[in-house]
């Protein structure tokens, strides 16, 4: 009667149990996790500072109306101002629903934006290669290997620049970008989880759709990340992407025309606008300065790149042999035509040189296949194109310009042993790079001065303005002198007589008028006369003024700064938050 039976042989082990495999954390999931804990702290125990004032105040005015924010820094329309973006809305409603202000959103934003960034950061190296350490080094590159002089940029992923910057929406743009180049590359090389296949064997166009969505997105979120997106499209999309029939064809077409109808249809501000806009080339020309000491350590994974364009090179020697084969074909056909009339000798001679282009060509495609090789040249023509035509906008990509030699590095080194002796002087190299880059400039964004050891140089400390924004009513207009007052009272609601930085919303002129003015009130010959009459012209209600500018007779001071001096003083009619 057994003999019918299926037995059923015992599970031997710990997970006999359970019947399946136990869950095990990959290395980066461990010290991917390791590391958005101890940022977060970081990113929290630093007062925010330089842009944080503007993004906070656009959180503060969508706050106060959703859908016609008026301009982040001054009482003026916000209409076409990108900062306006689908993330900043998306902050807006949050703070409508919890009642929490514009600083404390860009706190809570941080922690956020790092899983964003990390989650992209790990798709995309796995992307390029299974070794399973390869994105834990891709992170440790990105965040050491910068310089030995501090970068402190927006959309730069230096652990001293995230300590200030993780709430920032280039943050979360540069995440999205992470991601949208790891799933174009699986589209490319037709490699990611396909549901659907249409008759041509190919993946549905809804996949190609959401993918130009989300370049949509990144344009509108972060125009200039766009910019490196767009280029790491490219370079992925060329450099894998195999059988170009027109049905391909018609799919990425599908993801440019979607990604352009995504942009294009956000209400709140024309970001093709943007393209023309010089008014922010000018405070972006530093960018260009100390390139050696902000970089040099990336150069290290140019070792790396190179490697990869060899073996890519090597893979693919059809286009070199044809060209070959075209070069040797028009000497023979010379050959034949030796003694023939001499147009017909300049023909030939005309067909070899177009053999040798050929050679050449096929060469430069052979070494360019490869997408990190190809992007990281994209990158470095359009960052000389900043330069060579005064767009220094263009240098914000400097940041991800470094990614493909950080990420082509970490892949080398994750490699299985035995390595030869190349790779090993290149790993030794790389340890005592991350090493120099972290003692000399990232060490201070995560370790406390209390436990700092050393005196390593810590991120900025700017100075808070909460004494003053309990006086302040949002809305009221406010003149400051103080660089750090001019670039955070907004972010607590106040509007600026003139605003600190440049808006596609107001016209250049109209803000370097209205700072003419402040210098004209604040100027130590300025008459009572002229100062009432700016007063009257922007609504002027508040005077914050440092300690080197004395307080008008005609203000009242109400409150002062024990740490920085500045007091903050009435000059316009009296409104219900002065007696707070």
């Amino acid at each position: 009667m057994s003999a019918g039976l299926t037995v059923r042989r015992p599970t031997r082990g710990a997970t006999a149990l359970r019947g399946g495999r136990i869950w095990r954390p990959t290395p980066f999931q461990v010290f991917g996790f390791l590391f958005w804990l101890v940022m977060s702290l970081a990113y929290w125990r630093v007062p925010l500072c330089c842009d944080a004032g503007q993004h906070a105040a656009v959180v503060e005015r969508l706050k106060e109306s959703l859908l016609h924010p008026r301009h982040p820094m001054a009482d003026l329309p916000g209409a076409g101002s990108p900062y306006y973006s689908p993330y900043a809305v998306a902050e807006g409603v949050f703070a409508r629903l919890t009642g929490l202000a514009g600083w404390e959103v860009l706190r809570l934003a941080g922690p956020l934006n790092l899983v964003v960034l990390l989650t992209g950061i790990g798709r995309l190296v796995r992307a390029l290669t299974d070794r399973a350490w390869a994105p834990v080094l891709a992170l440790a590159a990105m965040t050491l290997l910068w310089g030995t002089e501090r970068a402190w940029w927006s959309g730069y992923l230096g652990l001293m620049s995230m300590a200030g910057n993780l709430g920032y929406p280039s943050t979360f743009a540069i995440g999205l970008t992470f991601w949208a180049w790891a799933l174009t590359g699986a589209r490319a090389r037709n490699t990611g989880r396909v549901r659907y296949v249409g008759p041509s064997g190919l993946p549905n166009l809804a996949g190609y759709a959401g993918l130009g969505a989300l370049y949509g997105l990144i344009l509108l979120i972060h125009p200039i990340t766009s910019v490196a997106a767009v280029l790491g499209a490219v370079a992925f999309v060329a450099g894998w992407q195999r059988g170009w029939s027109p049905e391909v064809l018609g799919r990425w077409a599908l993801t440019g025309a979607v990604a352009l109808l995504v942009a294009g249809a956000w209400p709140y501000f024309d970001v093709f606008a943007l393209a023309g806009d010089p008014s922010v080339d000018a405070m972006h020309r530093r960018l260009y300065d100390g390139l050696g000491g902000h970089f040099w350590l990336a150069a290290l994974g140019l070792p790396a790149l190179w490697l990869r364009a060899a073996r890519t090179a090597r893979a693919t020697p059809s286009a070199t042999a044809t060209g070959a084969d075209g070069v040797r074909g028009g000497r023979s056909r010379a050959g034949d035509a030796a003694t023939g009339d001499a147009g017909t000798g300049r023909v030939r001679a005309d067909q070899v040189r177009a053999g040798r282009v050929r050679v050449l060509a096929g060469r430069v495609r052979a070494w360019v296949r490869d997408p990190l090789v190809l992007l990281f040249l994209l990158d470095c023509l359009v960052v000389a194109y900043g330069w060579a035509s005064g767009h220094y906008t263009y240098g914000r990509i400097m940041g991800l310009a470094l990614v493909p030699a950080q990420f082509a590095l970490a892949v080398e080194l994750a490699a299985p042993r035995p390595w030869p002796g190349g790779r090993r002087l290149l790993g030794w190299l790389a340890a005592a790079g991350a090493c120099v880059g972290f003692l000399t400039v990232q060490a201070g964004a995560v370790v406390p001065r209390s436990l700092d050891p050393v005196g390593f140089e810590q991120p900025p400390r700017w100075p808070t303005y909460g004494w003053a924004a309990r006086h302040i009513e949002p809305g009221e207009t406010v003149i400051a002198d103080g660089y750090y007052a001019v670039h955070s009272l907004a972010g607590y609601g106040a509007d600026l007589a003139a605003p600190a930085w440049p808006d596609a919303s107001l016209d250049e002129r109209e803000r370097q008028r209205r700072a003419a003015d402040v210098r004209a009130y604040l100027a130590p010959d300025s008459t009572r006369a002229r100062r009432a009459a700016v007063v009257r012209r922007y609504h002027v209600r508040w005077l914050l003024l440092t300690r080197w500018h004395r307080a008008p007779e005609e203000a009242v001071v109400v409150a002062w700064s024990r740490r920085t001096g500045e007091v903050l003083a009435r000059v316009g009619p009296s409104g219900p938050g002065t007696t707070r």
